[in-house]
């Protein structure tokens, strides 16, 4: 065949022929450097053309996303293993099973290929299986050095046996013994190895690649302690592996690896179940649930239930071992979880407790936090002015030594701080301070390096871009970075705020998907914060796209939010100045004149002066238009000449130009 294979390719150099030959990278040809043959290297399957090959063999069963997702891990792309591997899975019933319900590796290999790899190992002799079932315990890849730790083969023998691996290509190596690394060629060969294993050797060999690892090897043991855990769980080694899962999931934690922290601490309370009740159990279980507290707060937006649940059982641990140090970094955890749920009021009382517990155990850097809470909190009940005479007093969260953030909370306080001293400042009316503060938290998270951080503060910027009539320009990062590290409340925000940009482009009914969507998400995970935001917004789509009907909706659901939650941050502006310019352009001058005067109300009594400028323009260039210039004279030029800064602002050069034409 390869004689007529070679004549063939020959004779058709000159013929309008397309002739196809596949070979396994090992085989050299002797055709490559003909000019009518061209070689292409066919990559492995990735994951897309895997789950197609998975759907194609299933024959019209729908597997779930997770074991789609297992096969496509342990097949490594290759078509042979993806069509015997579903094949497996669909002929075990798992198909209509949760992936907890798949079965243990060594028995998720296809009987003919786990056949077809015991035989290779065996005829390999006992020292080669040795091996293979060795480094098949500490990993998919694993060192020399390591493995000559664990095993008890003579030098000579390990060599040997490892080579007689590497030539029957069942392991890659790179490097020389010593240093050499050796990797399993795939997945399959590593569980058929391990599947051989009887129980006993098999966690004997996890205590001693453990032990190894902490006696020879710290440097593998302070960089991916996950990988103790591992071995140390199946050594039988509870106390260890919690303690390894928690090191793990502190240090996802240090690089805003959220989701990634968060599975690893489940690990570890998983693990607890191992440990006899006690104050050692407690204390464990203390510090994976605040860790855990910090990750969910990322990843879930911070006002899921679970996350509830996880802070009030911290809480209770605390108060049990007499911990009142762990007690700050909780207090903190629900507040943001009140807050992102738009318990204002309950997350102001937190804050003011936090800063008594504090002050009494004298602990400024707590009590700087303290009073971050009720600025924050303060902020988005709308009372601005006691708002900023709070945040004026977090001036210990400039401390160096305060600004780690995962000290106390999953993110760095003093730009937190800044950010809503911002958007205070922005709506008493100092625009060009609000911009200030805003861009040195801009600068100092992306100093620090901290996405979260980074997260939280482009959503702001983005806010006070809005609220003082300028382009939000970082949307585009924000859903970057949300999208990377798995901040779901931060993405939502972002496409809503991308729907908003749509609006002021006339792309109506784009933003209207965006922001049904963003409600959809906010309202599955009980997001209540912000929501007259979104709504407002959605409502300003609906009116472009003329359902006067679904736009009424939208106010009457914002307004019921802010009356039951006391959000009223922009209450001035959603509630009435947005809905008056709405009906004023809709035709129903009585009603937006109403509503323009409940803004300028709302704005005098929040001493909101930039939300009454707005109210106050709006309102003035509806009585233009009524011919009743020196009544809107009258009513724009005293606010609008009690600001001193802020003059390059898009809504004072509006109020300017409207009084210039009143002129």
């Amino acid at each position: 065949s390869r004689e007529l294979l070679d004549r063939a390719i020959e004779r058709i150099a000159d013929w309008p022929v397309l002739l196809v030959a596949m070979f396994r990278p090992e085989f050299q040809p002797p055709w490559t450097g003909l000019p009518h043959v061209t070689m292409l290297t066919l990559a492995r399957l990735d994951r897309r053309d895997t789950a197609a090959m998975v759907a194609n063999v299933a024959l019209g069963a729908v597997l779930p996303a997770e074991i789609v997702h297992e096969i496509a891990e342990r097949t490594d792309g290759v078509p042979l293993f993806v069509e015997e591997l579903t094949k497996a899975v669909l002929e075990s019933g798992a198909q209509s099973a949760a992936l907890s319900l798949l079965p243990h590796p060594a028995t998720s290999v296809p009987a003919t290929l786990h056949a077809s790899l015991m035989a290779r190992l065996d005829r390999l002799g006992p020292a080669a299986k040795d091996v293979a079932q060795t480094g098949a315990a500490i990993g998919r890849e694993f060192g020399y050095e390591l493995l000559a730790s664990v095993t008890d083969l003579p030098e000579p023998e390990r060599r040997e046996a490892l080579d007689r691996l590497t030539s029957a290509g069942l392991l890659f190596v790179r490097g020389a013994p010593p240093q050499a690394s050796y990797v399993f060629k795939h997945v399959l060969v590593q569980d058929a190895a391990y599947g051989t294993l009887l129980r006993s050797r098999r966690q004997r060999l996890h205590g001693r690649i453990a032990s190894a690892m902490e006696a020879r090897f710290p440097e593998v043991v302070l960089a991916q302690p996950a990988l103790l855990a591992q071995h140390c769980a199946e050594a039988g080694l509870a106390e260890k592996a919690v303690a390894y899962w928690l090191q793990a999931g502190q240090q996802a934690l240090a690089r805003s690896a959220m989701a990634e922290a968060a599975a690893q601490l489940r690990k570890g309370l998983d693990g607890l179940a191992g440990l006899p009740v006690g104050p050692l159990r407690q204390q464990q279980e203390l510090d994976l649930q605040t860790a855990l507290a910090s990750a969910l707060t990322a990843t879930k937006g911070g006002s899921e239930a679970n996350l509830g649940e996880t802070l009030a059982r911290a809480r209770t641990l605390a108060e049990q071992l007499d911990r009142p140090e762990y007690l700050t970094p909780l207090i903190g955890a629900q507040w943001a979880f009140q807050s992102m749920r738009a318990e204002h009021r309950p997350a102001l009382d937190l804050g003011r407790a936090l800063e008594t517990f504090a002050g009494a155990r004298n602990d400024a850097m707590a009590q700087s936090l303290g009073r971050l809470l009720q600025g924050s909190s303060l902020l988005f009940l709308g009372e601005f002015v006691a708002a900023r005479t709070v945040l004026e007093r977090c001036v210990g969260l400039a401390d160096p030594k305060y600004r780690t953030a995962e000290r106390l909370v999953p993110i760095d306080l003093h730009s937190t701080m800044l950010t809503s001293f911002s958007l205070v400042l922005a709506c008493l009316g100092y625009v060009d301070q609000a911009r200030s503060r805003m861009d040195e938290a801009l600068s100092e998270a992306q100093r620090l390096g901290h996405v979260h951080t980074l997260a939280h503060v482009l959503s702001y910027a983005n806010r006070l871009d809005w609220l003082i009539g300028l382009p939000m320009v970082h949307i585009e990062q924000v859903a970057s970075l949300a999208t990377e590290h798995a901040f779901p409340h931060y993405l939502v925000f972002a496409q809503a705020c991308h729907g908003q940009s749509l609006i002021a482009a006339g792309q109506a009914h784009k933003a209207l998907a965006l922001l049904t969507q963003g409600l959809a998400e906010s309202r599955a995970r009980g997001g209540v914060a912000s929501m007259p935001i979104l709504l407002t917004w959605l409502a300003q789509a609906r009116a472009m796209l003329g359902q006067h009907g679904e736009v009424l909706q939208c106010f009457e659901e914002a307004a019921q939010i802010v009356e039951t939650t006391d959000e009223r941050v922009f209450e001035a502006e959603l509630l009435h100045r947005v809905r008056g310019d709405l009906l004023h352009a809709a035709g129903d001058p009585f009603e937006a004149e109403r509503h323009y005067h409940q803004a300028i109300a709302i704005a005098k009594r929040q001493n909101a002066k930039l939300l009454q400028l707005k109210a106050s323009t709006s309102l003035a260039r509806l009585w233009r238009g009524q011919g009743k210039h020196a009544e809107a004279r009258d009513l724009l030029a005293p606010i609008y000449d009690w600001f001193t800064e802020g003059f390059d602002a898009p809504d004072l050069k509006d109020a300017k130009a409207l009084l210039d034409e009143l002129a």
